[in-house]
Formats: structure tokens, C-alpha cells, sequence
């Protein structure tokens, strides 16, 4: 067994104004359980808060400081931080105190239980509406890409088995996206009810565009149904014509025939003309996601490392 039981991995962005307090908040919740390790992954953030990073590190030990030589994405940074993880259960979580620490041992109280990942579920969630809609979202798509259960919320506050995570550390793609690896590696999963809080200080990082590449990222990094999506459009489309061929031809054969529909043939070809640009563009995401892997894009680069005796790889 390790001597850390559980490890808190926190990927930091533009939050200097949060962290002292993360950690503070942290500190107290764990004051009676010394078992644990807090792992900060600064995303290269242009603020200070690698230098708030630093000096909690200096302050305590147990607070491990990564940070990237560039802003590689929350997955990426989540990732390295998994790498140096020892705890025997992990969790994920926000660097903006929306997610509580003293939560924490609601989720352990549950993996201990033999789950390898209980999720935290909000029933009320401190945040604008288009997020509350692009969560919605998400989850729908998670359960036609990735086979999410239905009754699972894929929430970024989590707390992960280390076997799992030994699991999920072992993805080699560009773009990593933690909860499709997570999915297709265990379906042993729980979720217990936890409060939302307010963000502490700031705004978050994420407009509604960021969180749409995102979504497309994850949709086309983890499953060919949009592929097949696209596929079952173009069969549709072909069948529409073919029977739309056969009328005009029937209507000509029997004299019926007139030239009209010079709208309708404007419509259909601005909107078969889009289908098709759309079914390129996204063939060529797969294919650019094709050519990164085999460039060995990396998923991230750490400068520096504090308060961790390994060095990365």
C-alpha cells in the first residue's frame, strides 16, 4: 500500500487569485487525515499564479508544483499530474473552490465501498446558464459516443481508484480527454450528492467557443459515430434525390412539366453544398488527429517540478 492515500490533482489556470486559498481549504479539511498530496499543474497561465504555486509549495510539502512549458489544455495538465500521482485513490477538481475539499471524504466514503469512481452530482450548480446547458449537452453526447450510463453525470469532480488511474495514464493520443478513457476502461461507477459552490474569486476561463472546440475535440477523439452520423446523412440525402429524380422524371413523361423552382433549387444546393463541406471538415479533423499521433505530438511538456522526487518523462 502507499504511504499516500489520497492524492489531489488540481490543473491551475489564470487563478492566482485562488490558489493560496485552495490550499488553505485543503490543509483544513485534511487536518485530521495526513495521508494525502496536493498536485498543482500550472497550464502556463499568464497571471501569478505559478508564483502563488511556488509559494505554497516552499510553505508545505505536501503541496507538489508542475508547471508546462505551454498551455497544453485541462486534460493535458490533469494527465501529467496523474503520472506522479501515489495515492491508492486520486481526485479531480477544480482550481476555483466550486468544488469544496471537505467533499472530498463524501467521495472516499464511497470508493472505499469497492467503486473505482464515485462522481460528485450537483443538485444546484453556481454558474451561467449555457454551461448548465453544455453540461446538458455533453452527458447526451458521452452516452451516444462514449456509452456514458445514463444516470452517471460526468463531473469534473471526482475521485478515481489508483488502478484506474494507472489505467488512464497509459493513453498515448495527442488529445487526451480523461473521462472517455476513463469510460472505456471500468464501468464500476458511482456518483453521491454534493453541494456547488460560488467561484471564489475571478471568472472562469471558459467562453461558450472554448467549451464547443472542446466538445468537438472529445466527440471526434473518442469515437467514429460522427463518421457515422455524417454517413447516415449522405445515404438519406442520395435517397431524397432518387426519389425526387423519379417524380420530375414521372411529371415529364406525362407532360406536366414546368420550369419552377428556381428557389427550391437554391435551398437544395446551399444546403447539400454545407452538407458537404460540414462532412469534409470533419474528415479532416479524424485525419489531422491521424497525422498529430503519428508525429508524436506531445500531450504536454513540464519545465519544472516542486516538492516531487521523481523526475518526468
Amino acid at each position: 500500500m502507499s504511504e499516500v492515500k489520497i492524492s489531489i490533482v488540481v490543473p491551475v489556470y489564470n487563478s492566482e487569485e485562488c490558489v493560496v486559498a485552495l490550499c488553505e481549504e485543503v490543509d483544513k479539511a485534511f487536518a485530521d487525515f495526513k495521508e494525502y498530496e496536493l498536485i498543482l499543474v500550472n497550464d502556463k497561465s499568464w497571471d501569478n499564479s505559478w508564483a502563488r504555486i511556488t509559494e505554497m509549495c516552499n510553505k508545505n510539502p505536501k503541496v507538489i508544483g508542475i508547471s508546462l512549458r505551454k498551455n497544453f489544455g485541462q486534460d493535458s495538465a490533469l494527465l501529467a499530474g496523474l503520472r506522479i500521482a501515489k495515492g491508492d485513490y486520486v481526485v479531480i477538481m477544480d482550481d476555483d473552490l466550486q468544488h469544496s475539499p471537505s467533499d472530498i471524504f463524501k467521495l472516499y466514503t464511497e470508493c472505499v465501498k469497492g467503486y473505482d469512481v464515485c462522481f460528485a452530482l450537483f443538485d444546484d450548480k453556481m454558474q451561467k446558464a449555457w454551461k448548465n446547458m453544455g453540461s446538458w449537452l455533453n452527458g447526451k453526447l458521452s452516452e451516444k459516443l462514449l456509452n456514458k450510463p445514463k444516470e452517471i453525470y460526468l463531473s469534473p469532480f471526482k475521485m478515481i481508484k489508483k488502478e484506474v488511474v494507472q489505467e488512464i495514464i497509459k493513453y498515448p493520443g495527442s488529445y487526451p480527454y480523461i473521462d472517455a478513457t476513463l469510460l472505456t476502461v471500468t464501468s464500476n461507477l458511482t456518483q453521491v450528492h454534493v453541494e456547488h459552490h460560488k467561484r471564489y474569486k475571478g471568472r472562469s476561463n471558459y467562453s461558450f467557443m472554448r467549451s464547443m472546440i472542446v466538445l468537438i475535440n472529445h466527440a471526434t477523439n473518442y469515437s467514429v459515430y460522427p463518421l457515422r452520423l455524417v454517413t447516415m446523412f449522405g445515404v438519406g440525402a442520395a435517397v431524397f434525390s432518387f426519389i425526387l429524380g423519379i417524380i420530375y422524371l414521372v411529371q415529364y413523361i406525362y407532360g406536366s412539366h414546368r420550369v419552377e423552382g428556381w428557389i427550391t433549387i437554391i435551398i437544395l444546393l446551399i444546403f447539400f453544398g454545407g452538407l458537404i463541406l460540414l462532412s469534409l471538415g470533419l474528415m479532416g479533423e479524424y485525419i489531422g488527429r491521424v497525422f498529430m499521433s503519428v508525429n508524436n505530438k506531445p500531450q504536454y511538456v513540464i519545465e519544472k517540478i516542486i516538492n516531487h522526487n521523481k523526475e518526468s518523462k
